[in-house]
């Protein structure tokens, strides 16, 4: 007569397992599409290359972004991330504009995993605004079509997007000041976020305010890839490349785009 009691008994307290497992398991996935800006560099960027040998420090804000989504910081954006835990998945990649995102399935790869209730973070403008590199070149109606292509097949999947303006580059400075070099890419996303309703962080403005703070000798030399030769394994001979950033330099972008975020938080179902 036991054995009858005890084998529901331990059905019932394996099921309430289960159930708890699931609840304490409900992770939103957070996708980052864009360019070399964004991109992760040390997690399997290029296949058999050992990032602290050939890459570092070169880092995108995408690759520090997991350490602002924590459990004690969700707290501050349960509007947009409505779940226990959150998982970044960083699709982007260097020399990549909307329309070669899209070209080489890697949009496509992303759409076919989306849930409902994941994010869509896309920062592009860099590369689409290459007139000279016609292999990515995307002018600016393109750049809105492949944008509005974004956003909405997001939507289709009940997935939330939000679209960034692209991050400032550390030039031109006119006294004292960072100035916007991305024209009417950057005009181009507050039409689109506009036009569909879409949330949308002014990433270009940020960056440019944050770096006119710190001033152009501090985050020439700390936040973008200048510095000598002899300094890292990866670039012997030095390195000036002020599009790209030193790890300091993607953790404060990462930052800026949560600070976005928590921006968007009060009213992100309106």
């Amino acid at each position: 007569m036991k054995i009858k009691f005890i084998i529901p008994a331990i059905c019932v307290i394996v099921s309430l397992t289960i159930m708890a497992f699931s609840l304490k398991k409900n992770t939103v996935t957070v996708y980052l599409i864009g360019d070399s800006t964004v991109a992760d560099y040390a997690n399997n960027y290029e296949q058999g290359k050992e990032y602290m040998k050939t890459r570092y420090p070169v880092t995108g804000w995408g690759q520090v972004f997991q350490r602002f989504l924590v459990s004690d910081s969700l707290q501050q954006v349960k509007n947009i991330i409505k779940a226990d835990s959150a998982f970044v998945d960083d699709r982007a990649r260097g020399g990549r504009s909307t329309r070669t995102f899209f070209q080489e399935g890697r949009w496509r790869a992303v759409y076919e995993n989306l849930k409902k209730d994941d994010l869509v973070l896309m920062q592009f403008g860099h590369n689409d605004a290459a007139v000279d590199k016609t292999e990515r070149y995307v002018d600016v109606e393109g750049y809105k079509e492949f944008l509005r292509l974004f956003v909405s097949q997001t939507r289709l999947k009940g997935a939330h997007p939000i679209i960034l303006t692209p991050v400032a580059r550390n030039y031109p400075w006119v006294d004292g000041k960072l100035q916007n070099v991305h024209g009417l890419y950057d005009q181009a996303v507050k039409e689109i976020a506009q036009e569909m309703n879409v949330k949308f962080i002014d990433l270009n403005k940020k960056s440019m305010d944050y770096f006119t703070k710190k001033g152009e000798s501090y985050v020439t030399e700390n936040y973008f890839m200048n510095f000598p030769a002899g300094l890292y394994e990866a670039y012997p001979n030095g390195q000036k490349d002020n599009t790209h950033f030193q790890t300091k330099g993607g953790i404060e972008i990462a930052r800026l785009v949560f600070e976005g975020m928590k921006e968007l938080n009060k009213d992100f179902d309106k």
